[in-house]
């Protein structure tokens, strides 16, 4: 329903009723509708984690690394429905110290699974980071979020923009077909 209708719209009593519960059997297992959307978000987060370093799991390469990761971004980086879900509920901390806290604890795992990612990638394939890998971590997280947000307004945003920023942090050559005209090794 978070994900469906966003935030706003969704209230404890609707889940309680969609589910087939009562809403103090809700409320026995989460505090309150801020407590149920970050247990939705530590779910969706989880698979994420799950199904991106799933998709790159046996390749033998970092380019094959690469155009794994690619195909999972393809297929699920910038979905409408996530990305409204974690705006509207980052927006709404704001207001909330707390549930602003939550939500930077929860960055900070993000940020974590993705310097692992990171350090194992390049220590199996030789690749020397240019940067401390939590700021590189820190860096595609970011830079993942803002594709995410752009494709779910413009599903044409291209999501490869991420592995070629990857490829150029790692020193290894970007394509010629993706390379602005006069750029590159024979410019």
């Amino acid at each position: 329903m978070f994900l469906r209708d966003g935030y706003a719209a969704t209230s404890l009593e609707r889940v309680a009723d969609e589910a087939g519960f009562s809403k103090g059997a809700v409320y026995s297992n989460f505090a309150g509708k801020d407590d149920l959307c970050l247990a939705v978000l530590d779910s969706i987060h989880e698979e994420v984690a799950g199904a991106v370093l799933g998709s790159v799991e046996g390749a033998a390469t970092v380019e094959e690394v690469l155009r794994s990761f690619d195909s999972w971004a393809e297929s699920r980086l910038g979905d409408p429905e996530w990305s409204a879900l974690e705006a509207e509920f980052s927006a709404r901390s704001r207001q909330d110290p707390q549930l602003r806290a939550a939500l930077a604890q929860r960055n900070l795992r993000l940020r974590d699974t993705i310097a692992s990612a990171l350090t194992r990638t390049a220590g199996e394939h030789g690749i020397v980071l240019p940067l401390p890998v939590e700021e590189l971590a820190t860096a595609l997280l970011s830079l993942g979020i803002g594709i995410g947000v752009q494709r779910s307004l413009d599903h044409d945003v291209p999501v490869r923009v991420l592995s070629d920023v990857v490829r150029a942090l790692a020193g290894l050559p970007v394509p010629a077909t993706r390379l602005a005209p006069g750029s590159g090794p024979l410019a």
